[in-house]
């Protein structure tokens, strides 16, 4: 599977295109902005997109979502059904932070712990992580070793949680149970700012260590 991440909008969110070389094909991981920008990216690497996948439901990782889908027939899938309150009011959440309007959108599949999406001949598997968002997940390629984790975590930080329904002890616990045993090696993705790995995290993020870590 390869990799190319495209920063979008003012927020620098990490919109990640994920792409399987043995078939050209793709998927568009939280587009929160600059579309002609992302399908610029998949043009340059000669894909065709199949779907596109979300994390959560905050509009900077979901301001393109609902355009792209309806203008190129792309199937959605994720988040968790929890953040549907997020999606219904997405318009109103663009309005209030001056992000530009995004269109209200109903993803196909709502996903959970221990599903799988598949793109191409690529699978990824999905963890359910609440804490930055109650439908909150993450995306892991197993064989890659590749985890495409959002706003759960962060290089020397974590996600928020003072926004609605947000819970920072629910958030210490998915980082626990989700995060650390993916492994060391694995390399994590986040929604924003450079890539980092498990090992590094675990040792160094001032925000995991000693009792919440």
């Amino acid at each position: 599977m390869n990799i190319r991440i495209i920063p979008v909008t003012a927020y620098e969110q990490n919109c990640t295109l994920a792409c399987c070389d043995s078939t050209g094909r793709a998927a568009v991981v939280d587009p929160g902005g600059d579309p002609d920008l992302i399908l610029e990216v998949a043009r340059d690497a000669d894909v065709t997109l199949e779907k596109i996948l979300v994390t959560h439901g905050h509009f900077d990782h979901v301001g393109a979502v609902g355009r792209m889908a309806r203008e190129l027939g792309l199937p959605i899938e994720g988040p968790h059904e929890d953040d549907r309150f997020l999606l219904d009011t997405l318009p109103q959440w663009c309005k209030q932070f001056g992000f530009p309007p995004a269109e209200a959108f109903v993803p196909e599949r709502w996903l959970g712990e221990g599903d799988e999406v598949r793109f191409g001949e690529q699978r990824l598997k999905v963890h359910h992580c609440p804490g930055h968002t109650p439908g909150h997940i993450i995306f892991v390629h197993e064989q890659d070793r590749i985890a495409i984790v959002g706003d759960v975590i962060f290089q020397g930080s974590i996600g928020r949680t003072d926004f609605p329904r947000g819970d920072h002890q629910t958030l210490l616990g998915s980082i626990r149970e989700r995060i650390w045993p993916l492994g060391d090696d694995v390399t994590l993705l986040p929604g924003h700012g450079p890539t980092t790995t498990v090992g590094e995290e675990r040792a160094h993020n001032p925000f995991l260590q000693g009792s919440y870590g």
